[in-house]
Formats: structure tokens, sequence, C-alpha cells
């Protein structure tokens, strides 16, 4: 979702002598049967879930988008994903889901951590930026956090050595981190992004955090075209409430990715609309990029007032992952009018209206 020219074209486009209007479109030479409807597995998931991932049926089916969902009910207090789940994704390649609540303590651990095991995505990315109309602190603000999703303090890796004593292990491992590097500066170079920022602590983790940068390092002198720095997660938490606009690229491993993403999304606006998807070499699960604990608000889903934005830009995502780039635009274009326009917003982006009331605009502005 490259989106740093956006601005600049809109200034050139206001100015006198850029009146030129385009007589044909640019797009892309399909193969035979891209048109094909594509199968997508879907998991509306708890608390908000099933409202938000409603909206995002309502709107393929407006804009008779190639695709069909096949639908799955998983909750967050099951001890597992159900098998025809995981076969359904793995034969689809490509899932849409809703958030799924994890419970805290206790011995269930999260199905979201499962799925990414089971399906090896082991690379998240959420895209923390400005949409026009919404204002906020900060201005500029476009940054990818890129996260290592399969290790790390994710690992669940704990166990009680005495009683009153719990040890949790933080795994790390060569192989993981040059993958994500990799992954984070080869995002760079196709959205043409300038720079590459790793988060880390290696100055008290220096074995762990000191393998990741170092398999950071390595990849970086592979695209000399892309600038290189490195972070310490405090003073990166530190630089992006101040300064969020010096960040493009950041990857990190896993918690302090959710951290950074969390705390980016946060500064560019709030969760309510900040895409995301999880990838790895044969399948991809594209859900809100940032919940920041939403997924089971009460008052939300009874008033059915919960945001729709941020998965309805996620199936953006989603759409140009299965080459379907037109729909893409379409949709980004529309939910950009509505949020523009301003008349029709969730009560995060300080508006009154319902989940509905935000689908029904966003249809009516597609193109």
């Amino acid at each position: 979702m490259a989106r740093r020219s956006i601005p600049l074209l809109r200034q050139l486009w206001t100015l006198p002598s850029f009146n030129l209007t385009p007589t044909r479109s640019v797009t892309y030479m399909p193969r035979p049967g891209d048109g094909a409807p594509r199968a997508v597995t879907l998991i509306p998931g708890d608390g908000i879930g099933p409202l938000v991932t409603g909206a995002v049926e309502q709107v393929m089916e407006a804009m008779h988008a190639p695709l069909y969902f096949e639908r799955y009910e998983v909750h967050g207090d099951m001890e597992r994903v159900p098998e025809e789940v995981i076969q359904s994704i793995k034969k689809n390649k490509v899932c849409l889901k809703g958030g799924l609540a994890t419970p805290m303590g206790g011995g269930v651990s999260s199905l979201n951590v499962q799925l990414r095991r089971e399906l090896d995505l082991y690379a998240s990315l959420v895209n923390c930026f400005n949409l026009p109309g919404l204002p906020t602190r900060h201005q500029d603000v476009d940054i990818v956090v890129i996260r290592e999703n399969t290790e790390g303090e994710y690992s669940g890796l704990e166990h009680e050595v005495v009683p009153g004593v719990v040890e949790s292990l933080k795994l790390i491992t060569k192989f993981c981190s040059e993958r994500i590097a990799k992954y984070a500066f080869e995002y760079a170079y196709l959205n043409n992004r300038k720079k590459v920022t790793a988060v880390h602590k290696a100055n008290i983790m220096k074995l762990a955090d000191g393998l990741f940068l170092e398999s950071c390092r390595e990849v970086s002198t592979k695209y000399p075209g892309i600038k290189y720095n490195e972070i310490i997660v405090d003073n990166c938490c530190m630089q992006l409430v101040s300064k969020p606009e010096q960040f493009d690229v950041m990857v990190t491993p896993n918690l302090y990715g959710n951290l950074v993403a969390n705390t980016a999304a946060g500064i560019a606006g709030g969760t309510g609309f900040m895409p995301g998807g999880n990838v790895g070499a044969d399948h991809a699960v594209f859900e809100q990029g940032a919940s920041a604990g939403n997924v089971g608000n009460v008052n939300l889903v009874e008033q059915k007032k919960a945001n729709p934005v941020a998965l309805l830009l996620s199936s953006a995502m989603m759409l140009r992952h299965l080459q379907f780039p037109s729909f893409a635009d379409r949709l980004e274009t529309a939910v950009e009018r509505v949020i523009s326009d301003g008349k029709y917003r969730t009560k995060d982006l300080g508006g009154t209206s319902t989940t509905q009331e935000v689908i029904d605009a966003v249809i009516a502005a597609l193109d």
C-alpha cells in the first residue's frame, strides 16, 4: 500500500498548469483465467469480528468482486483451531479474519499464534498512515511495521521452576531473523520505500537481539539503495510519539512489533482504520492491523458501532494480493472519500455513525 506519492500528486493536480486529463487508465495485463472467482476462508471471530467481517462481505458483493467466502466459526476460547479451518486456508491460500479474543492467563493458548505457526505466517505487516480529512496531532505519517511472527517471546516456552518462580524463554534464530529482514527489505524495494529501521534491545539482550541485528545488517548490504538504521525499542517509542514522520519501514522481533504497531496506529489516528496482514511463503491471513483490545468491546458490539474501516482496507490489501488491483483501488478510494467527507464516522473517529451507516456510505461512494 504505497501512499507516499499521493499528497504530492494532489498538490500538483490543483496547480493551473497541471490540468492534463488522462485519456486512458493505466492497468496491468491479466493472464487468462485471472478473473475467475477465488475462494477465501472467512473467520468472523469474536466481539466486533462478525460486525466488521459482515461489512466486508456487503462491500465485496456491491463491487461484484471476483471472490466468495467459505465461512468457519472459530472462537478464542477453543483449545485449538479446528483442522477443517486449517485445511480450508491451505487449500484457498488466503483468509480474512476478525479478531479472536485470547483469554488472560490459564492454560488456553492464543489461537492467533496457533494460526501463524501452523501456516508459517512469519511476517506481520501493519500500515499506519494519515487519512485525508482526519485531523491528527502528527501529519505525514506513513509507517509500515514488519514484525517477525513465529518466535521471540511468543514462543510459548514457559514453565514454573519452583512454586512462585516462572521462567519464560525468548527464542531468536538466525533463520527467522534473516527471512523477516529479507521480507522487510524486499517490501521496501518493491514499494519505493527509502529506509528500513531495525528495532531492538541489543544493549541488554546482547545475544538474542544481537543475532537479530546481525541478520538485519547482513541483509541490508544486498540493498545499497535503501538506507538502513537501528534504534533501541524504548527510544523508538519516544521518537514515535514525538517525530513519527522520520520512520518509513520498521522491522522488529515479535513482541516489539506488537507494541510499535499499536503505538504507530494511535499516532496516525487510531486502530480503527489501520490495515494489516500476516503472510508466509504459501498462505496469507488478512485482519485488522492493530487491535489494542477493542476486539471484545461489549459496548461497540451492543451499539453496532464498530469501525469497519481497518478491515475494509485490509480486504483491499487482500484484493491486491489476489491480483485484483482495480477492485482494491475502488475500495480504497471509496473509503477515503467517506472519511474525507466526514459525514459518516464511528465514535473512535469523532462521529456517531453505526457500522452499517459507514458501510452504506462506502457502497454509495464506489465508482
